[in-house]
């Protein structure tokens, strides 16, 4: 029996489709496995470490930490840096006073801010991805001017990029540093920590040369590893290995670490225990909207997992993206950049779950041990409300992405086969990005009696777009009953931004509007539990999935 498209779409439950759109259809075999759900999204980071003890800072601690199954890591700049003459925590920067020297030129340490930075993490379950950086004041070969003032248009690169005047100095404050913290918090608890030495070496926040930053690696590691024998130091945070610059100052800097002599030691080889790099997209405007480039950051990805591979001795070693994010100025807001413009909403959430995907798929591709991503994204005291910064709350407000990280926190287990009509590939995004039919996508996992499956519909151009109807099929599951939760990220569920426009978009908010945003800021569902019946062990949905929404299903039995 034929029937009209129509007909189709009303034996599927659409009560309406759109003129000749097909829906999408969207296979889950529950009964495949192709690999674990790790959960190395469960990474943060941001340049101002002072806003860590801030309520909003803690507040926004406290809700990642509860949305993960894991232990969150947290990279921070700064956390050797001195105040100088600034007045106080700024974009991109800040300060914890930790070195200083008395008049005879000897060492003053002074741990109490860093210590409240980490108490603040490990009080929450959280684990610092610690990075040794950057140079104190004291310390510093070139000090003056030391302290930046880039948010009013003032020079970044001053004296905090500088190599050490002393790297035997420089060495003993990364022991003593170790040293402490052990002392603090315990050798079992510090083994747990990732160190690393600077953040993007091969651009201007490091002044010194190629050979400088090697020196300035092999002294840390040295420092750490005398304190601290079990501690793990890896790096070196590179920039996008997609440009020839980063991609071989990456490895130059491996070869250095596995073959080269230590600056410090004179032996050969240098402790080298993960590989960090970082991926980012580029953003543009385009005749008057903001068109991204995931492909851009994939490319990076796929380069850096290329790099590794090339070594046989780094067979299996982890790998953490330290910055892995859909371009690089998080402290540029909207107005400054308006290609930033698309953080606030809808277009921040559906490119994260659309691009983790595809880094899922580059480490089954590329058999990496990738243990992790940090999204440099988190929150900034003193600014409007929504100003468009890469931030993950705003005033204490949860923003729609992130919602997509409390999606992923429930997704566990094995990772299952998924097939889609529409959706592309990691390979088609980095040829083409997602710029002419869009991408409508899953995955999914199954964890004992339950399957999760994340869909997307992501565009590059954040431009008006029709709904996408979506035919899901879902087989492998127990025959009989499962009960189905459907939450949803797009314009109306789980967006205190459109709720916050609706407002008025207000500057002063009262205490019912706020708690109204906190409420919105949440992850919700788009309809009450239901239970449906899967016959022969499989269930077909029909979902109708706006453009940049993102849909998480739970089936349980």
């Amino acid at each position: 029996m034929k029937y009209s498209f129509l007909r189709v779409c009303l034996l599927l439950g659409f009560g309406v489709c759109h003129a000749q759109q097909v829906p999408v259809a969207i296979q889950v075999d529950a009964s495949t496995p192709v690999g674990a759900m790790k959960p190395f999204w469960a990474y943060f980071g941001y340049d101002e470490p002072n806003y860590t003890t801030r309520p909003d800072g803690q507040k926004l601690l406290t809700e990642l930490q509860q949305l993960s199954p894991v232990p969150v890591y947290v990279r921070a700049h700064n956390l050797l840096t001195s105040k100088g003459t600034s007045p106080g925590p700024d974009l991109k920067w800040g300060f914890t006073d930790a070195y200083s020297e008395d008049a005879k030129g000897n060492p003053v340490y002074n741990w109490t801010v860093v210590d409240s930075i980490l108490d603040t993490y490990i009080q929450r379950g959280m684990k610092p991805l610690m990075e040794i950086g950057f140079m104190p004041e004291a310390l510093s070969s070139k000090p003056d001017p030391y302290a930046h003032s880039w948010s009013q248009g003032g020079n970044l690169w001053t004296g905090w990029t500088y190599p050490p005047k002393d790297y035997s100095k420089w060495r003993e404050l990364v022991y003593q540093w170790a040293k402490h913290s052990v002392e603090r918090y315990g050798k079992a608890e510090v083994s747990t920590w990732l160190w690393e030495v600077w953040n993007e070496p091969d651009i201007a926040y490091w002044s010194g040369t190629f050979e400088e930053y090697c020196k300035l690696y092999d002294y840390a590691a040295d420092g750490l590893k005398r304190a601290c024998p079990e501690c793990i130091i890896g790096g070196p945070h590179t920039t996008s290995p997609r440009s020839e610059k980063a991609y071989n100052y990456l490895t130059r800097f491996i070869e250095h670490c596995l073959r080269g002599k230590n600056y410090a030691t004179g032996k050969t080889g240098t402790p080298l225990q993960y590989i960090g790099f970082h991926a980012k997209g580029s953003p543009e405007l385009v005749d008057g909207h903001i068109r991204m480039n995931m492909g851009a950051q994939l490319k990076d990805i796929q380069r850096a997992f290329e790099a590794v591979n090339s070594f046989s001795e780094l067979k299996n070693i982890p790998i953490i993206i330290g910055e892995c994010d859909p371009e690089g100025c998080a402290a540029c807001s909207e107005t400054r950049e308006p290609k930033y413009g698309y953080r606030n909403g809808t277009m921040y959430s559906s490119y994260t779950a659309a691009s983790f995907a595809r880094i899922y798929e580059l480490m089954d591709q590329y058999q990496v041990n990738l243990q992790g991503a940090v999204s440099w994204s988190f929150e900034f005291e003193d600014q409007p409300w929504f100003a468009g910064f890469r931030d993950l709350a705003t005033h204490g407000v949860n923003k729609p992405v992130l919602n997509v990280f409390r999606m992923f926190g429930m997704m566990s287990g094995q990772r299952v086969a998924v097939r889609s009509t529409s959706g592309l590939n990691a390979s088609d995004i980095i040829a083409k990005g997602v710029r002419a039919e869009a991408d409508v996508q899953a995955m999914a996992s199954k964890n004992g009696r339950s399957v999760w499956v994340m869909l997307w519909h992501y565009h590059d151009d954040n431009l008006p777009g029709t709904a996408s109807p979506v035919a899901l099929t879902v087989k492998g599951l127990e025959a009989g009953p499962v009960q189905v939760h459907h939450y949803r990220v797009d314009g109306q569920f789980s967006n205190s931004f459109e709720k916050w426009k609706q407002m008025g978009s207000p500057q002063q908010v009262g205490t019912e509007q706020y708690q109204e945003l906190e409420r919105a800021g949440q992850l919700q569902l788009l309809t009450s539990p239901a239970w449906k019946v899967a016959t022969d062990g499989t269930m077909t949905l029909p979902v109708e999935l706006p453009r940049q929404a993102v849909s998480l299903i739970k089936l349980s039995w």
